[in-house]
């Protein structure tokens, strides 16, 4: 078996008949006339040693082996479509693309005016920005899907690099008929008393707050587990508990729900966030000025 012999085109229709469940509709999306794409599955299968489709009345479906190189033909082409959309941009006279991986605390509070000053200067530089939980971050640098990363202090990040992007204030949001919701301050151990909403599990916020109700000895009466602030802060609306969220990053939302924030003094409430790569001494060209963008902008 020799699978350096596979080309583009057999693989690109061979997805599209598998998709469309037909070598006469795979052919007709491929623009191939039928026997110029019977032959090239037979091809296909020659190369693999194995049968690739099942053929009746009703048109084909993959085998096992078949369902297999459908997986693999999936990312290749994907991987294919990126290369010449980056290539495209090469020719285009870009520079560069930086992949950065960023939690929603990152981009909900400092990253669009951040990212949009450094696009003003440096036209030539693409930045690819992927909302991700911290965990999911460190774990994208150290494996080189990210070339930078912002993830909130406490991470545990596996020898990586880290220096400080910039701070963040956690605060307790309630409802304006909260029983909490007069206070000005309200210590964590106080709000433990009723309950709250969270973001998933995995999340560096939702970890923070188990951590520090276990420290406390508490359980963390956990009402509903949402994917985003904007639903958390909805869901407090509504009534369904307090949550702790950063301030900046709902002051927004807590106006336009006529909710309320109140101050947290506990001091884990005062977050770093924190900018992470795997070797600060090996950075690509093109990701050096955007580093040190960001390494600045806590400055500002």
């Amino acid at each position: 078996m020799n699978l350096h012999r596979l080309d583009l085109v057999s693989l690109s229709l061979f997805n599209l008949i598998v998709r469309s469940g037909s070598i006469s509709k795979g052919a007709a999306l491929a623009n191939l006339a039928v026997g110029a794409a019977s032959k090239r599955i037979s091809d296909l299968e020659a190369t693999v040693g194995s049968s690739l489709l099942e053929r009746h009345s009703r048109g084909v479906t993959p085998t096992v082996a078949g369902q297999a190189l459908y997986r693999h033909a999936q990312r290749i082409l994907s991987d294919v479509d990126q290369l010449t959309a980056e290539l495209s941009d090469y020719a285009s006279g870009m520079v560069g693309i930086v992949r950065l991986w960023a939690n929603t605390s990152a981009i909900t509070q400092f990253l669009p005016a951040d990212i949009a000053a450094f696009a003003n200067a440096n036209p030539g530089i693409r930045i690819e920005l992927e909302e991700q939980n911290s965990s999911e971050i460190v774990l994208a640098l150290f494996n080189g899907r990210a070339d930078l990363g912002i993830f909130a202090d406490r991470t545990p990040a596996m020898g990586l690099f880290q220096t400080k992007y910039r701070e963040d204030r956690l605060v307790l949001v309630a409802p304006r008929d909260h029983p909490l919701a007069a206070r000005r301050s309200v210590r964590f151990e106080e709000a433990l008393e009723y309950e709250f909403v969270s973001l998933s599990k995995g999340t560096s916020l939702a970890e923070r707050l188990q951590v520090e109700a276990e420290a406390l000895g508490r359980p963390l009466k956990l009402r509903i587990r949402v994917r985003s602030f904007d639903a958390m802060c909805q869901m407090v609306a509504a009534g369904m508990g307090i949550a702790v969220l950063p301030s900046l990053a709902v002051h927004a939302l807590v106006r336009s729900l006529h909710l309320r924030q109140i101050a947290l003094p506990d001091a884990w409430a005062h977050r770093e966030l924190l900018i992470g790569l795997r070797d600060p001494n090996a950075v690509p060209r093109h990701v050096r000025p955007l580093l040190d963008h960001l390494c600045g902008a806590h400055a500002v």
